[in-house]
């Protein structure tokens, strides 16, 4: 499995999917608002619309919450 990275407000939607990512990735990092970066700078990544969490898997960007258990799925990487 490819580098999971989260971006994570605290929320339990968070938690949730940290707790996923961390299941079925071999490296996780994750990066909490307050202390790895601000919500302007959050903005100016994924837009003022963006949900948390904001997950990238690899190189490449997910999305949110529901985004990231719908690739999953795809991926075939939750029956594992």
């Amino acid at each position: 499995m490819t580098t999971a990275v989260i971006y994570s407000n605290g929320s339990q939607e968070c938690e949730r999917i940290a707790q996923l990512l961390e299941s079925i990735s071999t490296e996780f990092h994750r990066y909490d608002l307050g202390r790895h970066f601000e919500q302007h700078q959050f903005e100016m990544e994924f837009g003022g619309d963006a949900e948390y969490p904001q997950v990238s898997l690899g190189n490449k960007h997910i999305g949110n919450m529901k985004d990231t258990l719908h690739y999953l799925k795809n991926m075939n990487m939750l029956d594992k």
